[in-house]
């Protein structure tokens, strides 16, 4: 080894044992702010919080970090610094080492306390019960469309949306073999084999034995056991098994998104970029949602979304409208819309703009 790389070295390790000196005097401080949450009952979980950090530091940087790059580092020493206040508990639509379990864990860290639950449903019963804090789920894909079931439990529940996050959906090739010629199996979902053709066609993988399984989670595992196969599967996945990544990123289309909600029970303070959820209950006549929606024109509130749904009183007479738009349920503009439709609106979370 030479001198200079000796050197370089050292510096790197003296940076090292000065940044856990750092990050053990924030921690030091982030136990005492814990107290003061504690007595007053406040949420550990400030997304709005979160983000303001993210963006300071990104507006001082000139560096070669980049801005995703300092939001990675600082989301984990923020789930450090969660546990370390008050650990809680993360239901999410499982199992583990689906999408959903890789989306939580990029807000929650490695080491928070999770629970994979087998249904949407199951994740807000978790929550109603108290055997978790917080709950993930899948709300929106851009292939697949709105996730109706998540929407209607929304509409049921009184758990509120206080983050969303939306995530690329990447599929990998894993595998124990080490070449492609020795691999005599193909474990996945069938939309994992749908989402990855021309993949199979390019590597003259089509006419391999495939056997479909309950997710790519389970394809992981499969693979894990048989020495003979490969897994179609997420990165999380891969990774939770261990086992080999040969192929990243394989699937045809690479803008498929899933945009994904956290929920619990506590209401986000403003921020400066806050999005607004509601469910809106209208009487099905000629005019009744058009004359609803001249009424955000009229304030100056930006429409993002909008969805229609069954109703959920099993009542012919009224629609049911999932609406997204720009604002905190705080803002003077939001909150007088809101009182003059108190009957017909139900307020689903007001929390900072994810990234799409």
């Amino acid at each position: 080894m030479s001198s200079e790389l000796s050197t370089l070295r050292a510096k790197i390790d003296s940076i090292d044992n000065t940044i856990l000196k750092l990050l053990n005097e924030r921690m030091e401080i982030v136990k005492e702010v814990g107290k003061f949450k504690n007595k007053e009952g406040g949420a550990i979980y400030r997304p709005e919080r979160e983000n303001e950090i993210i963006e300071r530091l990104s507006s001082q940087n000139n560096g070669l970090l980049t801005k995703s790059g300092i939001e990675a580092i600082y989301l984990e020493i923020f789930a450090v610094s969660r546990n370390l206040e008050r650990p809680e508990k993360i239901a999410y639509l499982g199992p583990i080492g689906s999408f959903t379990h890789q989306a939580a864990e990029s807000r929650f860290g490695a080491m928070s306390d999770y629970l994979s639950m087998n249904s949407i449903r199951a994740v807000f019963k978790a929550l109603e019960n108290k055997r978790a804090k917080f709950g993930v789920v899948p709300i929106e894909n851009s292939r697949d469309g709105i996730v109706g079931e998540t929407l209607d439990y929304l509409g049921e529940s009184e758990q509120k949306i206080v983050a969303e996050l939306t995530m690329p959906i990447h599929l990998s090739f894993a595998s124990q073999c080490e070449k492609l010629h020795n691999i005599k199996r193909i474990y996945s979902k069938d939309k994992g084999f749908g989402q990855c053709k021309n993949f199979l066609i390019e590597h003259h993988l089509e006419e391999i034995e495939r056997v479909p399984v309950e997710s790519t989670a389970k394809a992981a595992k499969m693979a894990k056991e048989d020495k003979e196969s490969a897994a179609i599967c997420s990165h999380i996945a891969s990774k939770l098994y261990n086992l080999p990544t040969m192929f990243e990123n394989i699937e045809d289309i690479s803008t498929n998104k899933t945009r994904f909600i956290i929920l619990s029970d506590f209401k986000n303070q403003k921020s400066n970029n806050d999005k607004t959820t509601i469910l809106a209950k209208l009487e099905n006549k000629p005019g009744s949602l058009v004359n609803f929606l001249q009424e955000f024109n009229n304030s100056g509130i930006n429409l993002i979304k909008i969805e229609s749904r069954p109703s959920m009183d099993n009542d012919d007479f009224s629609s049911w409208f999932y609406i997204d738009f720009d604002g905190h349920c705080d803002d003077k503009s939001v909150q007088e819309i809101l009182s003059r439709h108190a009957k017909e609106i139900k307020w689903l979370g007001s929390y900072i703009k994810g990234n799409n």
